[in-house]
Order: C-alpha cells, then structure tokens, then sequence
C-alpha cells in the first residue's frame, strides 16, 4: 500500500466491507490489531454485520499483551458476539487471570459456544456445549519456527467448520495445519495442505 503506516495503525471503520462479511460463512477477527479505540469500533462495526447476516463470528486473542492490555473489552466482545474463539493456553489464562489452563477452560466453556484453545505440544482442546475433545499435536520431526501456528491452526479448524466437518475432524485439520507450519522457517506452508489432509483421511 501507498499509505503510510501497517494495517494495524490504520483499520477503522472504513476498512469493514459490509458485502464482503455477509457473503462470508464465517467472519475472523485478529486481536492483535485491536488496540485503536477505531480498530475495536471496526470489530464490533464487523461482528454486528456477520451477526444480522446469520454468518458466524471467530476472534484469535492472538497475544497475551494484547489480552493484558483490553481485557474487559475483549470478554465484553466474546460474551456478546463471538461464536468460535482461538486462544493458546497462556491467552486463555491471561484473559480470564486464573492461575491454570484448566481454570481458565471451565471459564471460557460458560462465555462462548465453540472454543479451540492451543497447547503447543500439547495439542489443543475443542470446547462447546458441555463437551472437551482433545486433539494431539500433528507430529513433526523437528521444530524449527513457531512463526504462524496459530494462525493456521485457526485456518485449518475454520475450514473444517466451513465444511461441515464435525469438531474432531476441524481440530485435527487445524492440527495438521499448525504441523506443518513449524517444521520450516517462515509462515506459509511448503506443501499442499489439502494433500497432508488427504493422506490423513482428512478429505475425500
């Protein structure tokens, strides 16, 4: 972009396309980029759009300092308009300042309807409506760049979502996904994803 500044410093109202968001099945908000009093206006601009439109709303917490830093709104946002939210284990309990994952699991069972919260080598764990699925880790050789996990633990998941995969299938998708992300330095995948799927029985 010609416009000085990141994405970050500059998303408002303005960027919110309307049309975009209700053609959209699922509509995924990035906490990172919500600190400008703008940014969290743009999120709730967004999410009452998705809303009325009947599509579903996902939030990533994306970062601890970022949970620390607008807590009350943040779980203000997930109570009122979130339907699927991501979070690692230290976001999780930052968010709700328990002293343990499983605390902060039992607290955000009761504030959303579909959680899916990350645990590095631990897997993840899919949470909604009274019922937690743990998900392994996708084994990988060698760790060797986090960069990006998340973000495509969350594409994984969502795609399941998008598709009618039940949970277990969307978490083990977003688990291969995140798997394959870490075994390389940088944030895209080196290999077809819906392959990796396939040969998981993932996909038909």
């Amino acid at each position: 972009s010609d416009v000085p500044g990141t994405f970050r410093e500059l998303l408002g109202g303005g960027e919110v396309d309307a049309e975009r968001i209700r053609s959209a099945r699922i509509l995924y908000l990035e906490g990172y980029l919500f600190d400008r009093p703008e940014a969290k206006a743009a999120f709730r601009q967004a999410a009452d759009i998705a809303t009325k439109a009947g599509r579903q709303v996902a939030l990533s917490l994306s970062d601890p300092f970022c949970v620390d830093r607008h807590r009350p709104e943040f779980l203000k946002l997930i109570k009122e308009s979130v339907d699927i939210l991501f979070a690692n284990e230290t976001e999780v309990i930052s968010l709700y300042e328990t002293a343990n994952f499983d605390a902060a699991a039992r607290q955000v069972q009761t504030d959303t309807k579909l959680s899916a919260l990350t645990r590095s080598e631990k897997g993840s764990v899919i949470l909604s409506a009274g019922r937690s699925i743990a998900i392994p880790a996708a084994p990988v050789a060698k760790v060797v760049d986090t960069t990006g996990a998340g973000d495509l633990y969350a594409a994984g998941f969502l795609f399941g979502v998008a598709t009618g995969k039940d949970h277990e299938a969307a978490g083990r998708l977003g688990s291969l996904a995140a798997g394959e992300i870490i075994s390389h330095l940088g944030a895209r995948p080196e290999v077809k994803l819906a392959e990796l799927a396939r040969e998981q029985g993932l996909l038909g």
